[in-house]
């Protein structure tokens, strides 16, 4: 069961586009996590810095929520650890050849209106809802 937490989830949505806007204003670049993760990996990228500091960003804030209010997301999953690492390498795959993450072409392609980019985000959330189907309704999962 999920709890739905809106007023959190509207004020990490806006700190979300805040972040992107920023980014673009003020390095002119695209705020998809796997662009910016792999800039910082062998070789590193000359412009490593500003990616550095939106990763430790992207990282620090739940800490930093947790320490002002003490507020915890609770998280288990029913799922096996190795489905969550062969969904993962699944996931790596597709970002390399779709060239981008959700990240990228669902915040800030669809944000300039980029076709590329929207005709990926529908493709992500098709098969995000065919996967949740046949996985709970076909196989009988978790």
């Amino acid at each position: 069961m999920t709890e739905f937490t809106p007023w959190l989830s509207l004020l990490g949505g806006c700190l979300i586009g805040v972040s992107t806007v920023l980014l673009m204003a003020f390095h002119g670049r695209i705020a998809g996590m796997t662009g910016i993760v792999s800039g910082l990996l062998p070789p590193i990228s000359n412009d490593w810095a500003w990616r550095a500091a939106f990763l430790i960003g992207a990282i620090a804030s739940p800490a930093l929520i947790f320490v002002t209010t003490g507020y915890t997301v609770p998280f288990e999953s029913p799922t096996p650890t190795t489905w969550l690492v062969v969904g993962g390498l699944i996931v790596g795959v597709g970002v390399h050849f779709g060239s981008g993450c959700t990240s990228g072409h669902g915040v800030c392609g669809m944000a300039r209106l980029s076709r590329r980019s929207i005709v990926a985000t529908l493709v992500f959330m098709g098969t995000t809802a065919a996967t949740v189907f046949v996985v709970r309704h076909v196989l009988g999962g978790f």
